[in-house]
């Protein structure tokens, strides 16, 4: 009988291992990868963190199977920021994305910046993107120049269009206008002159977006991306960017009493994460890595139809007015929830209190499947695979927090990790659901929180304590080397000028841009007879 062949550094790493290091084990087949991407989501919005929360059975199920992560952080606290550093591994102050593009964005996430798609599409795998980009949507910051062989989602965010269903929002926004004569009352927070895009690749497939479908067909597009890439053999990488728990919200029934409209769509978000691990295991268990995590907090100001900070509340924030969640460097603003499901190499009922970040994504991805970093670049993201497998539970030593627009500059390092202690250089409240806005304060010296006694950031040290000076000197040094490190790097500059032109329209000649026969959702708009404007 012949011996196993086994994998030349297994020895080496299991040496390795006992003494504290790691070294990554080149498997004969690269994995699959499938990251989920959900918008505004809560630490508190899945059971498996928050025992109030009953909508997300799949989800709960998907953390029984997996690893759950409790100290994991969006890079930052609003779309476009958290959405290019999950993609580069930097943070905005280095890859230039400090704010979020417009529909009128000429400009992208700079293409001097190297995706995880084209790392890995190098590296031999089909790579897809379904959902929500917002990183880019003009000639050449369009996702099938950014490294994925397939694209099927909206540019940007859902509520950055009219629709002919609008479903929930906060305040109401009035359908899409059908004719050039229908008077049209300006809304706040509200697009009424475009109608939303739906691309496949480079084409509109349906301007308006039918809302109350698009669920059904994200998890569709996912399953045949991933059937084609299976057929052929390669590996794939599947980026889904989720339009949930971003409003305006749609869920496909009414909701069940006491669930609200915000708990029946969470309830349909679930059963999509549901359907694509499903997915996932039919291609053999042990074969896809399964990612889930948010890009930010819930948008605290859309009340009833924002999500659940669970314990991370930003009480110090709230007492002096404004919101402590989305477009903050409070907890609730960056605190994400993160599950990675991979069975037979990440560990099953495991959680995790390793400080992370969707900065590690794209290193850790890259690592697993064989591949290099990009060159001439620093990364904020580490390869965290030694935590992924249960072999370590130690994350990041230092970890940043930039402005997303709540107070001071935007991309500006405003708060800092160490350990447990939190620092912030600078406070400031986003929109609460009463109207309030928390005022800009700068810090000096900082405000600092002891996260392991105080989650609800409530009580900062007392400068005159013990614990206080003992900690202010190694966070000084941190916050000092971290900005002498951005100073000196390859950093971007990302292009925010803006030109009606660059609106994607359907057609030009319609109001809205509508497309003919895009307006009802039984006819498949792949086949409508229409001459759809291009974005490249």
């Amino acid at each position: 009988m012949g011996t196993p062949s086994l994998c030349p550094w297994a020895v080496l790493v299991l040496t390795l291992v006992l003494v504290g290091l790691w070294a990554p084990c080149v498997v004969s087949r690269q994995p699959n990868f499938i990251v989920i991407l959900a918008d505004d989501v809560g630490w508190g919005d899945l059971g498996a963190n928050w025992a109030e929360t009953k909508e997300t059975p799949h989800l709960d199920q998907l953390a029984a199977e997996g690893t759950r992560f409790v100290d994991f952080h969006s890079a930052a606290s609003t779309c476009s920021p958290s959405r290019a550093s999950l993609l580069t591994g930097r943070l905005g102050v280095r890859n230039g994305v400090t704010h979020n593009f417009a529909i009128t964005s000429l400009g992208g996430l700079p293409l001097n910046e190297t995706t995880l798609a084209e790392v890995l599409r190098e590296a031999g795998y089909s790579t897809g993107a379904v959902g929500k980009w917002h990183l880019g949507h003009h000639s050449r910051h369009h996702p099938n120049s950014r490294g994925f062989d397939y694209y099927f989602g909206i540019p940007y965010s859902h509520d950055m269009g009219c629709t002919d269903t609008p479903g929930y929002n906060l305040p109401p926004c009035p359908p899409c206008p059908r004719h050039s004569s229908a008077a049209r009352v300006p809304r706040k927070d509200c697009y009424t002159e475009v109608a939303l895009p739906l691309f496949e690749n480079t084409t509109i497939v349906q301007q308006p977006v039918e809302l109350g479908s698009l669920a059904r067909r994200y998890a569709e597009e996912a399953a045949r991306f991933i059937q084609r890439a299976s057929d052929s053999g390669r590996p794939f990488f599947l980026y889904l960017a989720l339009a949930h728990m971003h409003v305006p919200l749609t869920p496909p029934l009414p909701p069940a009493p006491g669930r609200g409209i915000y708990g029946a769509s969470l309830s349909e978000m679930d059963a999509l994460v549901g359907r694509i691990k499903e997915l996932a295991d039919s291609l053999g268990r042990g074969s896809t890595l399964l990612w889930f995590t948010g890009d930010n907090g819930p948008w605290a100001q859309k009340c009833e139809l924002a999500g659940r900070l669970g314990p991370f509340v930003g009480a110090w924030q709230r007492q002096r007015g404004g919101s402590s969640a989305k477009q903050t460097t409070w907890e609730g603003g960056h605190r994400v929830p993160a599950l990675v499901y991979w069975p037979g190499r990440v560990p099953a009922r495991r959680t995790s209190h390793a400080l992370l970040s969707i900065l590690d994504i794209f290193p850790t991805l890259v690592a697993l499947a064989g591949a290099a970093l990009p060159p001439n670049r620093r990364f904020d993201g580490l390869d965290v695979s030694p935590v992924l497998f249960g072999w370590s539970d130690v994350g990041h030593k230092v970890l940043l927090h930039p402005n997303s627009g709540a107070a001071g500059t935007v991309g500006e390092i405003e708060a800092l990790r160490l350990a447990q202690y939190k620092a912030f250089y600078t406070t400031g409240g986003a929109m609460a659901c009463d109207g309030s806005t928390g005022p800009a304060e700068r810090h000096q010296p900082p405000l600092i929180f002891n996260l392991a006694r105080d989650m609800q950031e409530q009580e900062p040290l007392d400068v005159a304590s013990r614990e206080y000076q003992a900690v202010l000197p190694a966070l000084s040094r941190a916050y000092a080397q971290a900005l002498q490190d951005i100073a000196a790097d390859n950093v971007s500059v990302a292009d925010y000028s803006q030109d009606p032109a660059a609106v994607p329209c359907c057609n030009v000649q319609h109001v809205g841009c509508r497309c003919r026969g895009a307006q009802g959702a039984t006819r498949d708009p792949r086949v409508e007879n229409r001459t759809p404007r291009l974005c490249l």
